[in-house]
């Protein structure tokens, strides 16, 4: 998760909107609220992307609420089950789930800093011993699974947002590679 300056997964993280109130007056920035003002106001509210509302934080002009991805509700969710919250119906726009996490986490204060990368690790944590059995399962030759996890399975696929996509797929190539290794050496020692 390097927040490469030419990585299309950070830039998409910094597109995302985000809904900021404005603590002051700011002359000859009414287009961002799309009205025919040529000034916005204090206390508006205007959806701008993360690159430009995190620097307006910093600087104080504007503040934000923790948007709705990173919710007690979400939480709560991720709590009682992790694998089976869908990331990547949250952020949308190929679900960059734990990096926009981490880039809102970078403007907020102490303690809900801490809260939101508490809630991002431990959500990382519960649902990576499912990504790797579902992706060393999806790459084994037997594909042979029972009735009751073939659609908690694919549910789970479904639901992974952009990073752990990539983690599946390197899950995948893995145990494709370990398989093959294993079932060459299992027959040289099956030879002799």
């Amino acid at each position: 998760m390097d927040d490469d300056y030419y990585s299309l997964q950070s830039i998409l993280a910094d597109n995302h909107k985000l809904s900021c109130t404005f603590t002051l007056d700011v002359p000859g920035l009414g287009y961002l609220e799309g009205s025919t003002e040529p000034d916005i106001h204090q206390n508006s509210k205007v959806e701008i992307p993360f690159w430009l509302a995190q620097t307006l934080s910093l600087n104080e002009f504007t503040t934000f609420p923790l948007p709705p991805a990173y919710s007690n509700r979400v939480r709560a969710a991720l709590n009682a089950s992790a694998p089976s919250v869908k990331l990547s119906h949250l952020v949308g726009g190929g679900g960059c789930w734990y990096r926009w996490g981490r880039r809102i986490a970078e403007v907020l204060d102490d303690q809900p800093q801490a809260d939101l990368l508490n809630m991002l690790l431990n959500a990382f944590l519960a649902r990576l011993p499912p990504l790797q059995d579902l992706s060393a399962h999806i790459a084994s030759a037997d594909h042979s699974i029972p009735e009751g996890d073939a659609g908690s399975g694919e549910s789970f696929r479904e639901g992974m947002e952009g990073d752990e996509r990539d983690l599946f797929s390197v899950g995948q190539d893995s145990a494709r590679i370990t398989k093959a290794w294993y079932d060459s050496n299992g027959r040289k020692a099956g030879g002799r």
